[in-house]
């Protein structure tokens, strides 16, 4: 059975739509991603957040900005914080590089 990871940010729209896509291929791991912001293109829910095994944020506030529901749906499961600010773009080389550096070590 694959893990299911999800990747939140502010409004998912570049950093994580680019993690979701750079780990779709990973072996074991089944990704998606949201955003925690009322105006995220993919705003998360709490069926989303029920659905991860895993919970990775770009950011402390994104953690903290989870709407309550979503946080019942958490249930002790570890959420891991990447501490990647919103300075990229969209697939760019360097946030690329600074996820392959940070993820790994928490997937299966």
């Amino acid at each position: 059975m694959a893990c299911h990871v999800l990747f939140l940010c502010g409004k998912n729209r570049l950093r994580s739509p680019t993690a979701e896509q750079v780990f779709a291929d990973w072996p074991g791991v089944e990704t998606a991603s949201a955003g925690v912001g009322r105006d995220a293109d993919n705003p998360i829910t709490p069926e989303l957040a029920a659905w991860a095994d895993r919970i990775f944020v770009m950011e402390r506030a994104h953690r903290f900005r989870l709407p309550p529901a979503c946080k019942a749906a958490l249930d002790g499961k570890p959420v891991i914080c990447l501490d990647i600010p919103d300075r990229y773009g969209f697939m760019a080389p360097e946030l690329v590089r600074l996820l392959m550096a940070k993820v790994p070590r928490h997937l299966p």
